[in-house]
């Protein structure tokens, strides 16, 4: 019954830009901070931003520090990931998850409890 949908993903030229989205059902998104993560073929998931349940605070990963954007829309249940200046490096499976405040850090994908399935974001040179 929770289920968490990605879209937004494909293909694009490095230099591009996409906008992930992430719609929640059967859970409401407020009492929850929410984290994006990555993987690719033959690596770990990875973690890339995260916004606070209140959308004050957000952090991100060195590695897309000043290119990516995440935000929140409560309103409508959903969270985005703006994605600019994409690099080939960046293609991956893009991941987004809900976390209980306090429970654990961001950083870590055992932090999280709910999981989409992912979209897939491929970038070429």
């Amino acid at each position: 019954q929770v289920q968490l949908v990605e879209s937004g993903g494909g293909l694009v030229q490095a230099g591009g830009s996409l906008r992930l989205s992430c719609a929640a059902s059967g859970l409401t998104i407020t009492s929850y901070a929410l984290g994006w993560f990555r993987q690719a073929p033959g690596k770990k998931r990875e973690f890339v931003a995260a916004i606070t349940w209140s959308g004050g605070s957000t952090y991100y990963a060195d590695s897309v520090k000043g290119r990516f954007t995440i935000s929140r829309d409560n309103a409508k249940n959903t969270v985005y990931l703006q994605m600019n200046s994409l690099k080939p490096e960046d293609t991956a499976v893009y991941y987004c998850a809900t976390r209980h405040p306090g429970s654990g850090s961001h950083f870590y994908t055992g932090s999280y409890n709910y999981w989409g399935q992912g979209t897939q974001v491929t970038v070429s040179s």
